[in-house]
């Protein structure tokens, strides 16, 4: 399994649905769609996308010297 990362390339708002969809080996369109459904649903959603946009680190991009 990959790193927990939000990706450089491919986000959509902040990475956290890629980041998940890379982490676990699943289509990023797959975990886009559930979390569109889970906000349907009553709960913290929103909240807990935020607290992910914070506490997943983004992707490094290495620097050629």
């Amino acid at each position: 399994m990959a790193e927990l990362r939000r990706p450089k390339t491919g986000r959509v708002i902040a990475g956290v649905c890629a980041a998940i969809a890379d982490r676990f080996g699943i289509g990023r369109t797959t975990v886009r769609v559930l979390a569109v459904i889970s906000c349907i649903l009553p709960g913290p959603q929103f909240v807990l996308y935020l607290i992910l946009w914070i506490a997943i680190p983004a992707e490094v991009t290495e620097v050629a010297a």
